[in-house]
């Protein structure tokens, strides 16, 4: 990329993650640009503290965030669970997941926040790292969107976006 203005940072909203970066990379088409930005990584072949030196060019050196798109696992394109194992822990899902709503309030993604534990299940120890999961939401009948359920809704493409954040190790009260 360009030399950015002092100052700069890549800080996309939910909806623009989901409406723009990931849809355009689900549409197949060639995006050296967007690739540049948020690279594709399949972030359980690393531990989380080793992410940074992989983001994207608008991500380096910034301490508190990093995109990455993930390519989608066979097992889970099948409809199994995810492998989210590391060499030295795992990602686990916290909550339920959440949707992501466009501007015009239509659910246009799913968001699924994870904890990063050293160790194996179940005697893992939880750890300061964070990670939220975007899935775009794919409609059978996109013109009918408004006025479909959620449970028509099914997760679409071959890739997640996730951002991956290191929690402070020190919360104060405001």
């Amino acid at each position: 990329m360009d030399e950015m203005p002092p100052g700069y940072r890549f800080y996309p909203t939910e909806e623009e993650l989901i409406s723009f970066y990931l849809n355009k990379k689900l549409q197949g088409a060639p995006t050296p640009q967007l690739d540049r930005v948020i690279p594709l990584l399949n972030i359980y072949n690393f531990n989380p503290w080793d992410l940074p030196q992989y983001a994207g060019e608008l991500c380096h050196g910034d301490p508190e965030q990093w995109f990455f798109f993930i390519p989608r696992q066979e097992k889970e394109a099948r409809g199994g669970r995810p492998n989210r194992l590391t060499t030295t822990g795992y990602w686990k899902a916290t909550g339920s997941p959440g949707y992501v709503y466009s501007k015009d309030s239509k659910i246009i993604g799913l968001k699924r926040t994870m904890v990063f534990y050293k160790g194996r299940a179940p005697a893992g120890r939880k750890t300061q790292w964070k990670m939220n999961e975007y899935r775009a939401i794919h409609y059978p009948h996109q013109a009918t969107a408004a006025s479909s359920s959620s449970s028509s809704a099914t997760p679409k493409g071959e890739e997640v976006c996730a951002m991956g954040l290191q929690m402070p190790v020190n919360l104060e009260k405001f």
